[in-house]
């Protein structure tokens, strides 16, 4: 008799199929690294490109935008070009363009360039998630998935500190060289290891091009009202009301076409199978905290405690340097673990580490944020595999393109849903409590008279002559204490917002099914 605890001969994986999955692993990784590099960067490459604050933004969005047009077409063009060819091709075009980005010259190139770097290397995330999905079988899927995680969750965790070293040491050039030597890794493993197929250039007349067309406009324009929103005043700018118009009429037409079309882009129907559809709704709000706190801490830091971009790079190291190490364990913990017990557990601490970053102060700084900052970071370590395996359980081979695009489609947009909300959120919020914190504070409130009294005599012990002035100083300095203290509370208010949405998702999570297989989801 067999021993049933050896792998079967169908489970056994050759040295070229891991090659296949680094690889592309790698890929991914350096495609949501570029997400969020550039902006711990983004001031100085807007004053080496000569643009100002607002159009600055548009060197992050220029990227976003196109990387997530061309997630969702992966599934399509793959078989067109063959899966080697197409990840190949969009490798070394990925890596061209990091370098061209390097060498522009003004906003005008830069924006152009970043929008063709996002196009090549949006590329590069479904398709590491799908060469998990087919090229594993389901036993050694948890560690394919597993190492996936490491660029969803520890990418954009690691992102600003990599790009706050480089440009406070070497220059901003730097974090778009970073990408050439993993690039090069990457291609020398899947160059041997991906299987050689030929074109299937007839595909292209057969495909769905009013669905590509449509869904293209309406997640272009999605993704350019929720970076641009905020500072354009949302419905208050004509821009933005036109956009969402344009993107409301295209989705609404992709969903009609993609529901009615005997050759979809993508088969939406797979949302109907519960643990995918309920699996989708849990990743969109994993994208909306993992990409907002990634957004929200470095803007507290920079605002309110006074850090530059590579001490901001060293707080966030505590979030993602533990996963380098907690991630590799979690195919081991998916073999006697309820794959739902651990993702519960990933949630719940995720959104427990966003609910001890309630009680801001004045010296809530790098040290307050250490533990918050590991418990966040075994959270996510415990989630992102174990949720990937959960969902896409039972997906067929001929469906995987179609998981692979949604799944990490809904992430990505999840992820700008989330950094739009809380930019602005934020900032009504802190409205919000300046208003009432003024309310209490009056020229004719005894106390709110001997604090400015006190601040008066400060300002004129440190030379400051006139009664006057120096009463006006101190008036204004309890203005600015006063907003700080609005800021503090709206912070904690937007971390309160991402614990509350994260315990959304963890119930979402306990209406899954446990995944097929043993006890670890799968995972025999």
């Amino acid at each position: 008799m067999s021993d049933p605890t050896l792998p079967t001969q169908s489970d056994r994986v050759d040295a070229k199929t891991w090659m296949a999955v680094c690889g592309s692993v790698i890929g991914a990784f350096i495609a949501v690294l570029n997400i969020q590099i550039t902006n711990a960067s983004l001031p100085n490459i807007q004053g080496a490109i000569g643009a100002g604050i607002d159009e600055g933004g548009w060197i992050s969005t220029a990227y976003l935008v196109a990387e997530i047009v061309v997630i969702p077409l992966t599934g399509f063009l793959a078989p067109v070009f063959s899966l080697r060819r197409y990840l190949l091709g969009n490798t070394v075009m990925f890596l061209v363009m990091s370098v061209a980005c390097a060498f522009a010259q003004n906003l005008g190139q830069m924006i152009i360039l970043r929008a063709l770097q996002g196009f090549f290397g949006g590329v590069l995330i479904p398709l590491a998630f799908t060469i998990t999905l087919t090229m594993l079988p389901r036993s050694k899927q948890p560690v394919g998935m597993a190492m996936f995680a490491l660029s969803a969750t520890f990418a954009p965790a690691i992102g600003p500190t990599i790009g706050g070293w480089l440009t406070e040491n070497y220059g901003w050039e730097y974090i778009f060289y970073v990408n050439l030597i993993p690039g090069a890794v990457m291609i020398l493993t899947l160059w041997p290891s991906l299987p050689k197929a030929p074109m299937n250039l007839g595909l292209l007349a057969k495909g769905d091009w009013p669905g590509i067309a449509t869904l293209a406009i309406g997640l272009a324009c999605v993704q350019t009202v929720l970076e641009e929103g905020n500072k354009d005043d949302w419905f208050g700018s004509a821009f933005i009301v036109r956009l969402t118009v344009v993107a409301t009429i295209a989705l609404v037409l992709f969903l009609w076409i993609e529901l009615t079309s005997a050759a979809p882009l993508l088969n939406l129907r797979l949302l109907k199978r519960r643990n995918f559809g309920l699996g989708s709704v849990a990743n969109v709000i994993v994208g909306m905290a993992l990409y907002g706190s990634v957004y929200l801490l470095p803007v507290y830091l920079s605002q309110m405690q006074g850090y530059n971009s590579e001490q901001v790079g060293m707080v966030l190291a505590w979030t993602g340097l533990p996963q380098l190490i907690l991630i590799p364990c979690v195919p081991f913990l998916m073999r006697w673990i309820d794959t739902r017990v651990l993702v519960g557990t990933g949630l719940a601490l995720f959104a427990t580490s966003c609910f001890m970053n309630l009680g801001l102060y004045a010296d809530y700084a790098g040290p307050q944020l250490l533990v918050p900052n590991l418990v966040r970071a075994v959270g996510q370590a415990m989630l992102m595999a174990p949720l990937s395996v959960l969902a896409t359980g039972g997906i067929e081979r001929e469906n995987a393109g179609s998981a692979s695009a949604m799944f990490n489609m809904m992430r990505n947009l999840g992820g700008s849903v989330g950094i739009a909300t809380l930019e602005t959120f934020v900032a009504k919020r802190e409205q919000f409590h300046s208003s009432i914190i003024m309310s209490h504070v009056s020229l004719f409130d005894p106390a709110t008279r001997e604090r400015i009294a006190a601040l008066q005599q400060r300002f004129l012990s440190l030379g400051d002559a006139d009664p006057a002035s120096a009463w006006h100083e101190a008036v204004v300095q309890v203005g600015r204490t006063v907003r700080a203290q609005s800021y503090f509370l709206a912070y904690g208010d937007a971390f309160y917002l991402m614990g509350a949405a994260l315990l959304l998702a963890l119930a979402a999570v306990a209406l899954m099914r446990r995944a097929a297989g043993g006890g670890g989801g799968g995972a025999h």
